[in-house]
């Protein structure tokens, strides 16, 4: 079996455009949740969302490209590039066909099916030609093979909110199995609109507070719901040979990785929390792992009551309730909101980040202290430690569990 390392990183999200502005934003507890600005909201419940800002996509694409792209595979595009550039390779060296792009979606191209829906009802013909290929899910993996010449395995993992964790952690398995040597993994979404915040918000779902800084508090007891965000991840995973022969920087070594279901209901994570304890209970053993060596869980954390309780429970079953309580707990999308099917990977970076730099960002805006959420949830501020090992949890609609299990690196 082969080591599998991450030597590059990109990310579009609520807190920069970029890895190092998003490193500050997590240092330094910044929220990149904001009021609705970007359509008229006034008939609306929901006032607040996790938006990216001054997004640029010509910054990696030729402005005629980028017409023809939805915004989920632009952000796609722009983060592999710049992760590209910080793994510092093109691995022309590679053969093709050992590296792949497997990027998750959770839903596509939405705010483009609105946009087109809405030629549809006028006149049925003046559909772009461009549509179908600019909103299906599979295009941000599509664009990117096309941009790095990748002709590995190429898809793109579908499965809501977890869609971004499983979408790393099968490009792992495919590298540690030996059928690549490289991949670009990760996920992408974009989904901010008028129909997207009424189909969320119908099935109670999204938070409807209109304060930007209580929208979004996980683990506390008055959380109210998630905060709808975008965004996206990309990481390239590399073969540590092929990275320790190139002299190639290693922010962190990806150990295990675990993938369940709940069987249980649409959109409710099971009560039991077997399941998603199963997910990471595989990542850690895996990872060749005990309980007590989990540093720090970097949870799904969405500010949703049902969620919080039984993660936590979860991480109980999964570490045993002595070393949960050991365990530092965090929660991201306290500051970005819930990205959706890119929310996996854009974590799975901080994760990486933090072993890298050894600390661990705050899980902002939590005042109160919820019965059921009894875990230490790093709600004083930044706390500098080491981080020996990590996971990183995804729970999606569905009943879908994802965990990768992140080391610090050792050689």
């Amino acid at each position: 079996m082969k080591r599998v390392v991450i030597t590059g990183m990109g990310t579009i999200n609520p807190l920069g455009n970029n890895v190092p502005q998003f490193c500050e934003g997590l240092k330094e507890g910044r929220l990149g949740i904001s009021k609705i600005d970007q359509f008229d909201c006034s008939d609306f419940d929901v006032k607040c969302v996790g938006a990216v800002k001054d997004f640029d996509p010509l910054t990696a694409i030729d402005k005629k490209e980028s017409r023809r792209m939805d915004r989920f595979t632009q952000f796609a595009v722009c983060a592999a590039d710049e992760a590209m550039k910080d793994a510092g390779s093109d691995f022309k060296d590679v053969d093709p066909y050992r590296a792949g792009v497997i990027i998750g979606v959770g839903i596509g191209g939405l705010n483009l099916t609105e946009q087109e829906h809405a030629k549809f009802l006028a006149k049925p013909d003046k559909i772009s030609v461009f549509y179908i290929p600019m909103m299906i899910a599979n295009m941000a993996a599509g664009t990117v093979s096309m941009k790095t010449g990748f002709k590995g395995d190429n898809y793109a993992t579908v499965t809501a909110c977890a869609s971004g964790t499983h979408a790393v952690g099968e490009a792992f398995r495919k590298i540690k199995d030996g059928y690549l040597d490289v991949a670009i993994a990760g996920g992408a979404e974009s989904c901010i609109s008028r129909f997207a915040l009424a189909g969320f918000n119908n099935m109670k779902a999204l938070s409807r507070e209109e304060d930007p800084e209580k929208a979004s508090t996980p683990f506390d007891l008055n959380r109210k719901g998630f905060v709808l965000g975008e965004g996206c991840g990309i990481l390239v995973l590399e073969e540590y040979e092929h990275a320790k022969a190139r002299g190639a920087k290693i922010y962190a070594e990806v150990a295990g990785y675990g993938a369940t279901c709940d069987a249980y209901h649409m959109t409710s994570p099971s009560p039991t929390g077997e399941a998603a304890a199963a997910a990471m209970k595989a990542a850690y053993t895996e990872a060749g792992l005990a309980p007590e060596d989990v540093t720090y869980i970097n949870a799904h954390g969405t500010s949703t009551h049902l969620n919080d309780a039984y993660e936590t429970i979860a991480i109980k079953i999964a570490l045993g309730e002595e070393a949960a309580k050991k365990t530092i707990i965090n929660s991201t999308k306290s500051m970005t909101g819930h990205l959706l099917g890119a929310t996996g990977a854009v974590e799975a970076i901080a994760t990486a980040l933090q072993i890298n730099e050894g600390f661990i960002h705050q899980t902002i805006g939590y005042e109160t202290p919820d019965p059921e959420c009894d875990l230490d949830y790093c709600t004083e501020g930044l706390r500098k430690t080491e981080i020996k090992a990590a996971l990183s949890n995804s729970l999606g609609f569905g009943g879908h569990n994802a965990t990768i299990c992140l080391k610090k690196f050792a050689d």
